[in-house]
């Protein structure tokens, strides 16, 4: 059977616990579109970790992780990540790479940073990791395929290509240094050396796996506001981050899809420039960035201060719209223990008009947050495993979300811990 595990809003929903905690009964995991811009973090038996490439299901000796064709590969980084959670005692994970993934080349990074230089205050708030460069050459059909190392002559003729046009924009437009084929070659040598033992024809794979009955987790990076077709157009990354493109960027047929479990928090956070309605400041931002997360609402890979905010149900009703949504799973609802009042975004005013429906860009740029104040519960909830348990308040903040939103709540999130959770 195969799960996806993906994101209603801006990413930061904690989908690398879900992921992580689904992981114990999956056979294979797979990461299926974007790169090493974004992390997910984990907390397990083993400590802390933030994954940028690798499959949060990682830590488990009995599942293979994959690298999908759909995926920003950073061959260096994704290696780096590998060594890392060896050194702190973790088992050397079965990997897979799709010879379809392409590459994100160094040049792929300098030319991410060079460009939000030069816009600079009107830059995208990238992470500077290549990946709208990365996704353009790829889709301009001037990528490096996984595949493309293997064949030499082809290489040797294609670094000379790629530099004449390269080297046109870094001369006239961001006056750098050129590139040089022989560079370029080198580089590509020494990610074909790295990657060789892994590489894997893994539609092929996966399409054998699931004639086994094994069980698969698709893992989404990011989240349906940051879709570059659904999301928040232009501050969005630059691949698909909904469910459906999962059986793309893994190589498997869509009606494989069973289950998307669409991760929400229990407030918003966003990284990043963009719309965000119902974002709050000051101190009452500070004290949510604060306590959230596992530990302050800080960006896994940036280290950036997350922008704050209540709980939006008009941008997660359309999220896991988008998502195709079967399970919704409501995270870091613990954090929320200490307000005496909880407000909630139930609604947008666009110019006066009140709407539950999520508009285009131009629109939400000028929506303003509608309120709806639920009484906080006041107390610690980690450590309670069944749902009648929680306090009555906080049942009803659940359900209250869970019938805006139009999608079943079956798992509620009350720490960071793999085992702190509750099913409904």
């Amino acid at each position: 059977m195969v799960k996806a595990v993906v994101g209603a809003n801006w990413g930061d929903e904690g989908k690398g616990k879900i992921t992580d905690m689904l992981g114990e009964k999956a056979d294979i995991i797979v990461r299926f579109q974007g790169g090493a811009n974004a992390g997910h973090t984990i907390i397990n038996d083993y400590g802390k970790f933030a994954l940028h490439t690798l499959p949060s299901g990682v830590f488990y000796d009995h599942t293979t992780s994959i690298i999908g064709n759909g995926v920003a590969l950073n061959i260096p980084v994704l290696f780096g990540e590998i060594q890392s959670i060896i050194d702190r005692g973790v088992p050397a994970p079965k990997i897979l790479v799709s010879d379809r993934a392409q590459i994100v080349m160094s040049y792929h990074i300098l030319f991410d940073q060079y460009e939000e230089e030069r816009l600079g205050g009107k830059s995208f708030g990238s992470t500077k990791s290549g990946i709208a460069p990365f996704y353009s050459d790829k889709y301009a059909k001037i990528g490096f395929q996984v595949s493309e190392l293997f064949d030499d002559e082809l290489l040797k003729e294609k670094v000379v290509r790629v530099c004449e046009q390269k080297n046109v924009i870094l001369e006239h437009l961001y006056k750098k240094p050129a590139l040089r084929p022989e560079d370029l070659y080198e580089e590509l040598q020494s990610y074909k050396k790295m990657v060789a033992p892994y590489v894997c024809d893994v539609s092929l794979y996966l399409h054998n796996a699931i004639k086994e009955g094994k069980e698969i987790l698709l893992e989404g990076q990011l989240g349906s506001l940051k879709d570059p077709d659904h999301g928040i157009y232009p501050m969005v990354t630059s691949s698909s981050t909904l469910a459906a493109y999962g059986a793309i960027g893994a190589g498997i047929p869509p009606y494989e899809i069973k289950q998307v479990i669409t991760v929400c928090k229990a407030y918003s956070s966003a990284v990043g420039a963009g719309a965000f309605v119902s974002e709050i400041f000051g101190e009452e931002a500070d004290e949510l960035r604060r306590r959230g997360g596992d530990g302050g609402e800080f960006g896994a890979t940036t280290g950036r201060p997350r922008r704050m905010g209540w709980f939006d149900v008009v941008a997660s009703k359309y999220g896991c719209r988008l998502q195709g949504t079967t399970d919704v799973a409501f995270t870091v609802l613990d954090v929320l223990g200490y307000l005496d009042e909880i407000p909630v975004c139930v609604a947008y005013d666009i110019d006066g008009e009140i709407t539950t429906d999520f508009p285009p860009t131009y629109l939400l740029e000028r929506a303003k947050p509608v309120l709806e104040t639920l009484p906080g519960w006041k107390c610690d909830i980690r450590g309670i495993k069944r749902y009648e348990d929680l306090p009555e308040n906080c049942r009803r903040y659940i359900e209250f979300i869970e019938e805006k939103i139009g999608y079943p709540i079956t798992m509620v999130s009350n720490g960071p811990g793999r085992d702190e959770i509750i099913y409904r």
